[in-house]
Parts: C-alpha cells; structure tokens; sequence
C-alpha cells in the first residue's frame, strides 16, 4: 500500500494527514509557517521499510524503488518487477551518465570479492560480486529465477546503446 504523508505547517502548527482523517493527530510549534509533502512507501504490516543498496568501493548508498521506469531511475536505484526482493536473483537497474542521478556510474569499477550490502524491510544482507559482463540489451536471462541468492545489477555500456554492463553478487549466506 501507498501513502501520502502531508505535513502543512500553519499558524506554527504542524498537522498530518495519510490520505485520511485520523482520530489523533501530531502537532509541532515551529518558528514560522512553511509546507513540506513527504511521500512514503508504507508495508501491509504498518511498518516503514528501508529498501537501500550500499557499494563501499564505490560510495554508493542509495534508496531502490520499484520499477525501472525513466521516473523512478530518475530519483532511485530501480528494482525489476518480475524478480525476488529478499531470496533469489534480486534484478536492479540505475544510470550510469547523462541523468540527475547516476547511481550506477561506478559500477564498472567493481571487482570479483567486492562488498554489497542490500537491505531491505531494515534487514542487511551482505553480497559479494563474483561476475562482471557485457550482455546483449535483449538477454534478460540474467534476471531469471534462481535457487542461489544473488543480486543483479544492470546498467547501459557508454557509446555502446545494444549492450549492458551486469554485475552479479552472491549472498555470503550461500
């Protein structure tokens, strides 16, 4: 499920609204009248979830969303629909050059043995990359189902618009 969270500051006052009237509300005294939109994903259970990717050779520390749409890449590391979030091939895609973000503009730079941390619903789980190739645009084989718990990453190849890096990290569990 998908939430607004709205915070409208008014008379020094701070009201918030989930897309519904709630029986109790917060109220916050700040300084000066001000409005800020925060939007949110919230889980089924009611609980916030951090869905992060952090890469330390590459100081990569980023949010993933779902989808892979120009909309969501434009703001997030992408997660492809049709693949795992927690077990299994978990498929993720981001830009590399030539966008507001670029999250994925080093990730040439990885090596077999490097560190990836995925986190998601706030559990960490570590990865290590063990395959770095260039793949045909139109092989999606990469991203199909697996057994071995791994993640995927895949961005475009500079100069190169049929091709795409992928990067591929086993979880350190298997």
């Amino acid at each position: 499920m998908i939430t607004s969270i709205i915070f409208i500051f008014l008379d020094q006052k701070v009201f918030y609204n989930y897309n519904q009237i709630f029986e109790n509300s917060l109220e916050i005294t700040i300084p000066d009248k001000t409005e800020i939109h925060i939007e949110n994903k919230i889980e089924e259970e009611g609980i916030l979830s951090q869905w992060r990717l952090e890469i330390p050779k590459i100081n990569l520390n980023a949010n993933i969303q779902e989808g892979t749409s120009m909309q969501v890449m434009n703001k997030n590391i992408g997660h492809f629909i049709e693949t795992s979030k927690e077990n299994g091939n978990i498929g993720l895609a981001a830009h590399n050059r030539g966008y507001r973000v670029n999250y994925f503009k080093n990730l040439k730079k990885l090596k077999k043995g490097d560190l990836v941390i995925y986190t998601y619903k706030g559990k960490s789980k570590e990865y290590i990359v063990n395959s770095s190739e260039i793949i045909k645009d139109t092989d999606w084989s990469k991203l199909n189902k697996s057994s071995v718990d791994k993640l995927t990453m895949i961005t475009c190849v500079e100069n190169r618009p049929d091709y795409r890096l992928c990067v591929q990290a086993i979880s350190k569990e298997n």
